[in-house]
């Protein structure tokens, strides 16, 4: 008969650098599901991965949803190609949504670079002929 690890909320806590409270959260959600011993929840190695698994999404910006739909997939002892090719979908997806974040903030900071030029033109246009109200309205 072969022992299987467990854990307690406190060492997942510790070794995940997360709170008990961020840990009983994903109990309620239904991501683990630890057994009890009287008030003591005991998590066994399965929970342990799940959580590492959530986290390392959390990680990447899956939403619980979305890493909730990949962990669903799972079959132990399986292929898991399904679930596989579904985390290389959302994955492909997370890097498109940033790429297009990405241009949008390369915008802005153009769009603020140019409107501190302007504003700095203006001010030292209107040092220089000593009036504030030589510089172009914009």
């Amino acid at each position: 008969m072969s022992i299987s690890k467990t854990y307690t909320i406190s060492e997942l806590a510790r070794e995940f650098s997360i709170t008990t409270r961020t840990i009983r959260y994903y109990e309620d959600e239904a991501f683990l599901s630890p057994r009890r011993e009287g008030q003591q929840r005991i998590y066994a190695e399965k929970d342990r991965v799940l959580l590492k698994l959530i986290l390392r999404g959390k990680r990447l910006g899956f939403s619980l949803n979305e890493s909730k739909g990949i962990l669903a997939l799972y079959e132990p002892g399986g292929s898991n190609q399904h679930q596989l090719q579904s985390m290389l979908n959302l994955l492909r997806e997370k890097q498109e949504s940033l790429r297009r974040r990405l241009e949008d903030i390369e915008m802005m900071q153009s769009d603020l670079l140019e409107a501190e030029e302007r504003i700095f033109r203006a001010l030292t246009d209107g040092q220089a002929n000593g009036d504030p109200d030589s510089h172009e309205q914009n």
